[in-house]
């Protein structure tokens, strides 16, 4: 692996139990430190398996037919326990609720820490620092399940972010948020990656946001990639993303 690169992916195939087709087909990508990258597709392309294995969940959690290889940091996640990925590459899901557990905001984002045995002045440091960042200060004693929907998904993305990752990998992370929530969301994870210079890769149904914000984007169907690069390249193929669904930005047609 080059020194930039993050994350390696190379001729992955995988397919869960007791279905015939392939989640994933021969998928080969490069993440590099530093780049925003989306994920693009159709309900059922492939983007949630393709987030699940960065991180080690696939194949560590999630078992199935697998082939290829996943190295994060030049790790092999078929090899290295998935708490010891999760040090590098933090994950958020598409719905907070399942991520949340905890009486009060500051007990849920000090959880993780508690298991990788981070003293108590350091946990308090940290909590402190990634409420501040998501915009959550002020509300460290609050329940995370009074919360509004944006600001539990940005509760999630601060207890990711505590752990201190080199990635952070979001699976749809406004899919069940009402505008004013993913507004919330997107100005965390551009704070995140241009103010911090965290690697982000996210997957998400919001093509404006990929198109102003993505440094590079990566276009699924059907369990492969089918477009690979800069949204301004990957938007001239207007025939291909709405064959598969997906709408060109109105600045990209105009432009």
């Amino acid at each position: 692996m080059r020194e930039d690169v993050v994350i390696e992916v190379r001729n992955l195939t995988f397919r869960y139990p007791f279905t015939e087709k392939p989640a994933l087909k021969d998928i080969n990508l490069e993440i590099r430190k530093g780049e925003f990258v989306g994920i693009l597709g159709p309900c059922g392309a492939g983007k949630t398996t393709l987030c699940l294995t960065l991180n080690g969940i696939i194949p560590n959690m999630v078992q199935g037919f697998i082939e290829g290889e996943v190295r994060v940091m030049g790790m092999d996640t078929r090899k290295v326990p998935t708490r010891e990925i999760a040090k590098y590459v933090g994950m958020v899901f598409d719905n907070p609720e399942y991520q949340l557990s905890q009486m009060t905001v500051e007990e849920e984002v000090a959880l993780g820490l508690g298991s990788l045995g981070v003293p108590r002045d350091e946990m308090i440091k940290r909590v402190r620092e990634v409420l501040k960042i998501v915009g959550l200060e002020g509300l460290e004693k609050r329940s995370p399940f009074e919360l509004s929907g944006g600001q539990q998904q940005r509760l999630a993305i601060a207890a990711a972010l505590a752990m201190m990752p080199t990635v952070l990998v979001l699976d749809e992370p406004t899919s069940n948020l009402d505008p004013i929530g993913k507004q919330e969301v997107y100005a965390t994870v551009r704070k995140l990656n241009e103010e911090r210079g965290m690697t982000i890769v996210m997957a998400d149904h919001e093509v404006e946001f990929m198109a102003a914000f993505a440094d590079r984007l990566i276009v699924m169907d059907k369990g492969e990639i089918v477009l690979n690069g800069p949204p301004v390249e990957v938007f001239k193929h207007v025939d291909l993303l709405e064959s598969i669904g997906l709408r060109v930005p109105q600045v990209t047609e105009l432009a």
